[in-house]
């Protein structure tokens, strides 16, 4: 039987069924129905928000840790079932979609134990007799609006610290995976928040998402997705005088220099390019060698490619599941044609591929003789593409590795120190991999880039508080 899922506002399950989730790797196969919200019913939720915002705020340390610490618990006691469904709406493996379930409950444990860590400072005054307390307080309502590539991970790096440092939330995921949110609400909400605090406004983003972006009581908005759209969050923001966090594109480099480990490059590519079907914004989508290992690195990769299992999500034996839907697919494919036409070589892949059941299922493609002046090697594709860029040596490809609108994450595979230590220090991005994927990061440390491809503070960890708080001088004269 179909599952129907409703919208949560006001700490009741609302609404009419308004869009049908769709497995990409089985276009027959439904994974539910899902009620869609309009302008007013996010106009409810964003007031059900602000009501529930001064109880919550000034709640204690216990309250919240006991209802982010049961989240947790349950988010991993049914990760095999989270995960499978993730896998079946999202496309990625089912080893990926459990993977990425267990990393949510251990953000939301994480965050419960920040509950018990919150802290502030006490300093002496310029002034004598006078005391200062600096402390950090609940920012308000907080939209949350995240993409499809990471259906339970992303909701969970953004809705648990909002509700560990006191804020209220208007939730709003994206259309193609409404089950892993709705999923996450649902725990939430059993885990004991009270009403109003967690808000899911499923829809689309022209309508709930712009009543979100028009609210003045909405007092930071914490986004990612594309690089278009982030942009008007960002102008929306500021006509409210709102806080706002993006998270955007990326078109990272993987850098792999002669003395590199030839059978450790290839790993560091195969896996940042087109694990989770090369749709993750730290994929290494521009792969930049050096003169001296380049042909031998092609070889060995197209090697891999050719040995990866491309199928069902939910088959055991596949190591890479179909794109999200048929939109992407497309582009995946324009993309292609497109770095073709501007002279580079389709090396490996880059079809259509049938398989039992009917799904979005594409050869991960590479591309070789590849300049940094193609669109294919400037604009984010978000598939399992990349392109190989020839360079002279670590100079040039330092420099190439730099040109790009976006700086969110890129990576080397180098044997030299002196080169490991020097680029960790001028690659111009907010992360960076030394002999490891620039896919993959670690969840209790700083998340974000540079350029077009972040702003605002970072996300995960403890540097979170920057943006779900604001911070509070106060003075006493003690007389």
């Amino acid at each position: 039987m179909t599952p129907f899922r409703q919208n949560f506002i006001d700490g009741e399950w609302v609404g009419d069924a308004g869009s049908r989730n769709i497995n990409p790797s089985d276009t027959g196969d439904v994974v539910g129905d899902y009620a869609s919200a309009g302008a007013a019913q996010a106009g409810q939720a964003i007031a059900a928000a602000k009501a529930a915002f001064p109880a919550w705020s000034r709640s204690g340390p216990l309250a919240r840790h006991a209802v982010l610490k049961k989240a947790s618990d349950e988010i991993l006691a049914r990760k095999d079932e989270i995960g499978r469904n993730l896998a079946r709406e999202e496309g990625k493996t089912l080893a990926e979609g459990i993977g990425e379930t267990i990393r949510a409950a251990q953000i939301f444990d994480f965050f419960a134990g920040e509950t018990l860590r919150l802290s502030g400072e006490v300093v002496p005054s310029v002034r004598p007799g006078v005391g200062v307390e600096i402390t950090r307080e609940a920012v308000g309502v907080v939209g949350i609006i995240t993409p499809w590539n990471f259906p339970i991970a992303i909701p969970a790096w953004k809705i648990a610290p909002a509700l560990a440092h006191g804020n209220t939330i208007v939730f709003k995921p994206a259309e193609l995976v409404p089950e892993s949110a709705w999923s996450i609400v649902d725990i939430l909400h059993r885990a004991g928040l009270p009403k109003g605090v967690l808000n899911l406004v499923m829809g689309k983003g022209s309508v709930v998402g712009q009543a979100m972006l028009d609210s003045p009581d909405v007092n930071a908005i914490t986004f990612t997705g594309s690089v278009g759209t982030g942009k008007r969050v960002a102008a929306a923001s500021i006509e409210h005088m709102r806080k706002f966090q993006l998270e955007m594109g990326g078109k990272n480099p993987l850098v792999v220099l002669d003395d590199a480990d030839l059978a450790v490059a290839v790993d560091c590519a195969l896996n940042g390019a087109f694990f989770s079907t090369g749709q993750r914004c730290t994929a290494s989508s521009r792969l930049i060698v050096t003169d001296g290992i380049h042909d031998r690195f092609v070889d060995a990769l197209k090697d891999r490619m050719s040995k990866l299992v491309v199928g069902d999500a939910l088959d055991a034996q596949t190591q890479i599941g179909p794109v999200v839907d048929a939109t992407q697919l497309k582009q995946d494919e324009d993309y292609i044609a497109i770095g073709r036409a501007e002279g580079a070589e389709l090396a490996f892949g880059g079809e259509r591929l049938d398989r039992k059941t009917p799904g979005f299922y594409l050869q991960p493609a590479l591309l070789t003789q590849a300049t940094n002046t193609m669109r294919s090697s400037r604009e984010e594709i978000f598939g399992p593409v990349a392109s190989v860029i020839r360079v002279k040596d670590y100079d040039e490809a330092l420099t190439v590795a730099n040109d790009t609108p976006f700086g969110l994450t890129s990576g080397i595979c180098t044997s030299s120190l002196k080169h490991a230590t020097h680029f960790k220090r001028n690659s111009e991005a907010g992360m960076v991999m030394v002999n490891l994927p620039t896919a993959g990061v670690d969840f209790h440390v700083p998340f974000g880039g540079r350029k077009g491809s972040s702003y605002g503070p970072r996300e995960q960890g403890r540097y979170a508080a920057e943006f779900y708080t604001t911070v509070k001088t106060a003075y006493t004269f003690a007389g």
